[in-house]
């Protein structure tokens, strides 16, 4: 990568961090696990940097190892002609150097010095320097050669003829040598060689050589003049095969530009750093996502670069985190501070790598997770707090009293279980947009007129919850509730009418004896019941009495949910007749065989199932059951009997509901057209468009709906003809006194007379006495249920009463109806 400009963004593979010489051979990291020839031998760095030198040739030229260490190669070995020296305290000591490629690290060079000075005439046996000066050029792979520019002859020592390839009778001149140069190279190669005789400038040159065998190597060649005592001028030189080393290198630069590419095009921040922590380069991306130039942020050290509650963790320190956090699979994260003072949050990966001169440095990945968090923050916001009025939601409310309940001050928390009165009636007529507003009015009341120490919360509905960390702090739990219920208590503007509020207020301090959230939240709830069973705006303190109920509450909310689960529960079957007593459907009524009480009626438990959430899955329960025992009874009267179910968990609204119903169907392989679903008027109330079109599916099928209770809601007569169903039952209380109460008569009559005309058929519930059958058969009706004609049976004796045949019903007397 080429530097942009004076403000732009580099880095390299090539940059360089400063040498730091340390003592004693070897001392420069990695390049101490390969060991220097037993000779005088140094190793230097590219620049020329001694790193490190062996003890005989300190011992040459009269100095200590770390002395040697750090020094420049030139401030030791010198050169004079062709000839070299090295520098002692006594002089100079005449050498010869050989040099070759460090075989653990190709940027080092090993540079081998041979003592001449015993090479002179005078010398005497020269045979031991002879060898090692062999053996020294064998292992550099280097040669000698002389080049007689007045007769064209050269000479070659063995070991050049090894290097090239041929045998010694084979070259002879200079135009064989020039003829294995390269054919790309040639030019240039012959007119260095040419400069040399005319310029008498030594020459040292890199070219490719071509071996007999088709082989190419690189050599390096070294050429200068030497003229003898009668002034003949010779050309002498080395040639060194550096094919090896030039491999290294290209394959060293070639991974290094690659480096350089990815880096380059990454779209993460990265920045190299010294031993000192200090950025030393950086790539646009960790530039851009600072917002400063490369050149400010250079010296800048990893500390500064982050915020303040960070700057504990430096990046050796950041890096242990990250060896030991692998394995949990967490990342550490910093924040960084930009130019204009806002926070990044970023991932860090981070390695010790090595440069091209064997020093060490860090590598760092800035990865740019802030919108991550921001995302993940929204999340959590989501899964903690009301989508509706934005308070805490039932997640986040066991998370805090969990919290406050296991620190110092637990014994001053208080739960405040807020219930508004009457809420669904402002729902079932002014809609249920206009209750969501009255919620999200009393939320915003709540939140601002709270006192300190106070957390409002919503659970779900209209039930909200106040959390007071330190009750003592706003004069006791009965001065916060009183404040609490004053403030719900309120007139709220809703869809241009005043709508005037309360709620009941049941609180709950934690027992002497402890306690969990969840149970400072049940016994607040059940607080709250009991205020509202005296009356609306009332408030109540969960005492011991209470607290008992509410936990044996607690255990048969248990015992209801296992007998669910584990079949404790069963099914009665009470028969609906026509006017000659045959059998035309049955409604499935639900019991729970108790283990210590016996059995219930749904009176009994319902009401569990409703304050521990399982309506639902009690009306998936009775509907998968009813419809599986329903599909085998037989004909009545030669026409199939149609099972009805009530449902009050399971309820048109439900995002599921067609599809769970249609399923239940499907698996039972009952008719759709004997399923009878039977729904309290009030659910049949401002029904939104989708759910009639769900309704309107299963009616499509077969299923049939039934208004169950019809005249108790808070809908009026008119209404009737809305209701998107196909049955109207009306409610026993009517029916109890058709044969003598004349109010409750004309109700029954102009319920069955509005049923007849629109065509819908119409079911008396509750038919106990001969005399109401008469009555309703003289209004119409077409079809009864009661114990005049059985009572609610198991399912086999129900299956032997369909064997029998029609039902006895009573003879219709002539009578004046009342």
């Amino acid at each position: 990568m080429t530097k942009r400009s004076e403000g732009g963004h580099r880095i390299s593979g090539m940059v360089r961090i400063p040498v730091h010489a340390k003592g004693g051979d070897g001392e420069d990291g990695d390049s101490r696990q390969e060991p220097l020839p037993e000779a005088p031998a140094l190793l230097c760095a590219s620049d020329g940097t001694i790193v490190r030198a062996t003890v005989q040739v300190a011992q040459l030229v009269d100095e200590s190892v770390p002395g040697l260490v750090g020094r420049h190669i030139t401030t030791l070995l010198g050169t004079r002609g062709h000839a070299e020296f090295l520098r002692g305290p006594k002089g100079e000591i005449p050498v010869r150097s050989v040099s070759w490629p460090f075989s653990s690290d190709a940027r080092l060079t090993v540079l081998l010095l041979v003592e001449i000075s015993d090479l002179t005439p005078e010398a005497g046996d020269t045979s031991e320097q002879r060898r090692k000066l062999h053996d020294a050029q064998r292992v550099a792979r280097l040669g000698t050669w002389e080049w007689d520019p007045t007769t064209n002859e050269t000479r070659l020592s063995e070991m050049l003829y090894e290097i090239i390839g041929e045998t010694p009778a084979a070259f002879s001149t200079y135009e064989n040598y020039l003829e294995h140069v390269h054919q790309d190279d040639r030019p240039w190669v012959d007119q260095a060689w040419r400069a040399l005789l005319d310029d008498h400038t030594p020459v040292e040159i890199e070219h490719r050589y071509v071996r007999p065998d088709g082989t190419v190597r690189t050599f390096r060649m070294h050429g200068s003049e030497m003229t003898d005592s009668e002034g003949w001028v010779t050309l002498v030189g080395t040639a060194q095969d550096v094919t090896e080393q030039r491999t290294a290198v290209t394959r060293m630069e070639r991974s290094s530009q690659r480096f350089t590419d990815l880096v380059t095009v990454t779209p993460v921040g990265i920045g190299l750093f010294d031993q000192a922590e200090r950025l030393v380069d950086a790539n646009d991306a960790l530039c851009d996502l600072l917002g400063y130039r490369l050149d400010q942020l250079r010296g800048t050290t990893a500390t500064r670069m982050t915020h303040p509650e960070d700057r504990g963790t430096p990046l050796r320190e950041a890096s242990e985190q990250l060896g030991r956090q692998s394995a949990q699979r967490r990342i550490p994260q910093w924040r960084l501070m930009r130019f204009d003072g806002e926070l990044v949050y970023c991932e860090l990966h981070i390695a010790l790598s090595v440069q091209d001169d064997g020093t060490r440095f860090w590598l760092v990945v800035f990865q740019d997770v802030t919108e991550r968090r921001r995302t993940a923050d929204a999340l959590r916001f989501q899964a903690t707090h009301d989508e509706l009025t934005g308070l805490p939601n039932r997640a986040a409310v066991k998370e805090m009293l969990g919290s406050m309940l296991s620190g110092a001050g637990a014994a001053g928390v208080a739960v405040l279980f807020c219930d508004i009165d009457n809420f669904k009636r402002v729902n079932d007529s002014l809609g249920h947009d206009a209750g969501d507003e009255l919620l999200v009015a009393l939320a915003r009341r709540l939140e601002g007129g709270l006192p300190k120490h106070c957390t409002a919360a919503r659970l779900s509905g209209d039930e909200f919850v106040v959390i007071c960390a330190d009750v003592t702090e706003v004069g006791g739990v009965d001065a916060l509730s009183t404040q609490v219920a004053r403030l719900l208590r309120t007139a709220v503007p809703v869809h241009g009418q005043l709508v005037r509020v309360s709620a009941s207020v049941g609180a709950a301090v934690p027992s002497s004896s402890g306690g969990s959230g969840e149970d400072l939240l049940r016994f607040a709830d059940a607080a709250m019941f009991e205020a509202k069973h005296r009356g609306p705006g009332r408030m109540s303190l969960a005492g011991p009495a209470l607290m008992a109920s509410a936990d044996h509450q607690l255990h048969l909310e248990g015992q209801l949910r296992e007998a669910l689960h584990n079949d404790g529960l069963t099914l009665h079957y009470q028969p609906v007749v026509d006017a000659d007593g045959s059998v035309v459907s049955a409604e499935a009524l639900i019991r729970w065989h108790h283990p210590e009480r016996g059995l219930l009626s749904p009176g009994t438990f319902l009401p569990i199932a409703e304050q521990g959430d399982m309506l639902r899955e009690l009306d998936k329960w009775v509907l998968r059951t009813a419809l599986s025992e329903a599909a085998s009874w037989p004909d009545s009267a030669g026409r199939p009997v149609s099972i009805a179910i009530n449902m009050a968990g399971l309820v048109p609204g439900d995002h599921d509901f067609v599809d769970v119903v249609a399923d239940t169907v499907a698996a039972s392989g009952i008719d759709c057209d004997r399923v009878v679903l039977e729904l309290v008027e009030t659910a049949f109330v401002d029904l939104p468009s989708r759910t009639r079109c769900a309704m309107g599916e299963l009616a499509g099928r077969g299923v049939r709906f039934a208004v169950d209770d019809f005249g108790t809601g808070y809908s009026s007569l008119a209404r009737l003809k809305d209701l998107p169903a196909q049955i109207i039952k009306v409610d026993r209380r009517f029916v109890s006194g058709v044969d003598g109460d004349a109010s409750d008569c004309a109700v029954a009559r102009a319920v069955v007379d509005m049923t007849c005309a629109m065509g819908r058929l119409c079911v008396a519930e509750g038919v106990e006495t001969a005399a109401q059958f008469n009555v309703l058969q003289e209004m119409g009706v077409g079809t009864y249920q009661g114990w005049l004609f059985s009572k609610p049976l198991p399912a086999p004796e129900f299956r032997t009463l369909l064997s029998l045949g029609p039902l006895h019903v009573p003879e219709v007397a002539v009578t004046d109806s009342p």
